[in-house]
């Protein structure tokens, strides 16, 4: 396990799996907006692509959310972290921006 600010951090192999082939799909459409523009692509398909890269992102994000949130759920209830409010704040934080950004 790694910790970053103080927080444990886990992900499954699975989930980096399945996080990992999610970007790297959004690599290949990000790189697909850079050649097409190169190319000298129409304004609507380069417009369409970026769309594309938007919707693949808050995906990533969807599921990231989702598993941060199991995760929380978990330390704050059945591992009784010492400091579930600052858990849940950050939670809540995160959950903000995503709709925020939807």
């Amino acid at each position: 396990m790694k910790t970053v600010d103080q927080e444990v951090v886990y992900l499954t192999d699975r989930d980096k799996k399945r996080l990992l082939a999610r970007v790297r799909r959004l690599k290949g459409q990000v790189e697909a907006i850079e050649r097409k523009l190169a190319e000298g692509e129409c304004a609507d398909t380069l417009i369409q692509l970026t769309l594309a890269v938007r919707g693949a992102a808050g995906q990533l994000a969807a599921e990231m959310a989702t598993l941060h949130l199991a995760d929380c759920v978990q330390s704050c209830m059945v591992k009784r972290v010492p400091d579930p409010e600052t858990r849940i704040q950050r939670l809540v934080q995160v959950i903000r921006q995503l709709v925020r950004n939807t």
